[in-house]
């Protein structure tokens, strides 16, 4: 009976030694496995040292580039255009030739109709209708609506005074074209060039020159402006 007690308590006693054992081999297991991944990194890290190390050894001493700052590029502004002035000289040019200014009593009534300021003495006429000046530009009207004619012919003027020119001709046509055959375009360019402060004479021109289908028109001087061409 004794025999078999001692056999009893000692059973149990077997269980809880191998319970400890299988605990010391599983600390073991995990030990070793720590261990073994400490010693792959440690590794990993000695490799990438001894690469860094040959780099610097084959290249040398590396300094790094200086960052710069991107220059500025000026761009060229487009050039100013002169809307604003364009539109009042517009607005001027409109009104400085009207269909209803009179002008029967500034020209003179010969065949001619021509015109001259009151400074102006008539020998300048008659020279103008000999052609002793010489013709320097010239503005054909044929074709054109009585607006599109009235706006061209003060651009011409004002153009041609600003260039220098001295004597113009302005082709106007003999009317033939025209409802009834009248001369429309023939009158109203003599109204027209009575306004217009560049214009200081002009008469109808030679039978050469487009004779009743064209005027010749002697223009004011300007300041600063190429001398033109004038009468020996």
């Amino acid at each position: 009976m004794i025999g078999v007690a001692m056999s009893n308590r000692s059973a149990p006693a077997a269980r809880g030694l191998d319970a400890l054992a299988d605990v010391g081999r599983a600390l073991a297991e995990r030990r070793r496995e720590a261990e073994a991944r400490l010693a792959r990194e440690q590794a990993h890290a000695a490799a990438a040292r001894r690469e860094r190390e040959l780099f610097a050894h084959s290249v040398g001493a590396v300094a790094p580039l200086k960052k710069k700052a991107t220059p500025h590029v000026a761009r060229p502004r487009p050039a100013p255009h002169p809307q604003q002035r364009e539109a009042d000289e517009a607005a001027v040019l409109a009104e400085s030739i009207s269909d209803e200014f009179d002008a029967e009593s500034l020209l003179e009534t010969d065949d001619s109709l021509a015109y001259r300021r009151p400074e102006i003495g008539p020998d300048v006429v008659r020279k103008l209708r000999r052609g002793v000046w010489a013709l320097q530009g010239q503005l054909d009207l044929h074709g054109l609506r009585r607006e599109e004619a009235r706006e061209q012919l003060g651009a011409f003027l004002r153009d041609a005074a600003r260039a220098g020119l001295r004597c113009v001709r302005v082709v106007h046509g003999k009317g033939n074209g025209s409802p009834g055959r009248e001369p429309v375009l023939k009158g109203k360019v003599r109204h027209w060039l009575v306004q217009r402060e560049e214009v200081l004479a002009f008469t109808q021109a030679r039978a050469i020159d487009g004779g009743a289908g064209a005027v010749i028109v002697l223009l004011r001087p300007q300041p600063g402006a190429r001398a033109a061409s004038r009468p020996g």
